[in-house]
């Protein structure tokens, strides 16, 4: 984890030294650690929370039915239908049916078939990560946690026993997507550090800031693989930290979804629509399942 200067920290976040001190002497900063007679601090600590903000109630039931393991509720309901589109947008060959069998029985239970077994571990993978974002939603996003992500989607895959993939890290090869160029290598932290701060410096996040976020991410693709599927999550966590309802994006909206994200610094309308559409495919789970948005 990279660590900043005092003076550093205060400077960026425009505060004086003396408060930053008092800060992390009475703990205020997490992460920050004395040494010697000065503190050193993360990166991409946030600054002390004046206020915490009401919990959503969608949030709120998440975190209940989680700890519960309650079965047939909308924790339920979300870790198949999201685990099984965002697979299946990046070529997973598992139904939705089967998704929904590993994620109730934490079995295969298939026969005759032949299965590729990156979908089926990037599948159990991807519902720890669904419990990451819940646990962890009104947490300040931040490099490190978008890095934990990745880290727990592609652990043992294929691609994890590959000398030049990094897994819970940053790429070293270039990349592109959809024929388009992406970030080079060694500019990904410092861009994907420059978005952090713009974004996390909104007071209020709107579902247009966090479509913003998300364009800009893919744009970056500062993972070698798994970009897709980590920048999803990551809007469905930043949904949830601001009480904006979340959304899913599914098959029939991947075609739509594509071509809003090309066009998003030309015509913000294309994406903004097909989140909004797959909004409203969410609220009605939530009118079905009873809790207030």
């Amino acid at each position: 984890m990279e660590m900043i200067s005092v003076s550093q920290f205060a400077q960026e976040h425009n505060l004086s030294e003396r408060t930053v001190r008092n800060w992390c002497a009475t703990g205020k900063i997490e992460g920050a650690v004395m040494v010697g007679k000065t503190w050193n601090i993360p990166s991409d600590a946030s600054l002390p929370r004046k206020g915490k903000k009401k919990m959503s109630a969608l949030l709120r039931r998440l975190l209940e039915e989680k700890e519960r393991r309650v079965s047939g509720g909308i924790y339920h309901r979300t870790q198949i239908d999201l685990t099984y589109n965002s697979n299946h947008i990046e070529g997973s060959r598992l139904t939705h049916e089967q998704t929904r069998y590993i994620f109730e029985t934490n079995t295969i239970g298939i026969a005759d078939e032949s299965l590729n077994v990156d979908d089926i571990v990037e599948t159990t993978n991807h519902f720890r990560c669904i419990d990451l974002i819940i646990e962890r939603a009104e947490e300040k996003l931040s490099e490190s946690f978008i890095k934990d992500i990745h880290r727990i989607l592609k652990t043992g895959t294929s691609d994890s026993r590959k000398s030049w993939f990094k897994v819970g890290d940053y790429k070293i090869l270039p990349n592109e997507i959809g024929g388009g160029a992406t970030c080079p290598p060694e500019e990904v932290h410092s861009q994907m550090k420059a978005l952090l701060f713009a974004y996390n410096a909104k007071p209020a996040k709107t579902l247009e800031d966090i479509l913003d976020l998300h364009h800009k991410f893919e744009t970056i693709h500062p993972f070698q693989d798994g970009n897709g599927r980590v920048g999803r999550l990551v809007m469905f966590k930043e949904c949830l930290a601001n009480g904006i309802v979340p959304f899913i994006i599914t098959d029939e909206l991947k075609l739509f979804y594509y071509r809003g994200l090309r066009e998003w610094d030309h015509v913000r309308g294309y994406l903004m629509d097909t989140c909004l559409t797959a909004q409203d495919n969410y609220k009605s789970l939530l009118d079905y399942f009873k809790i207030d948005y």
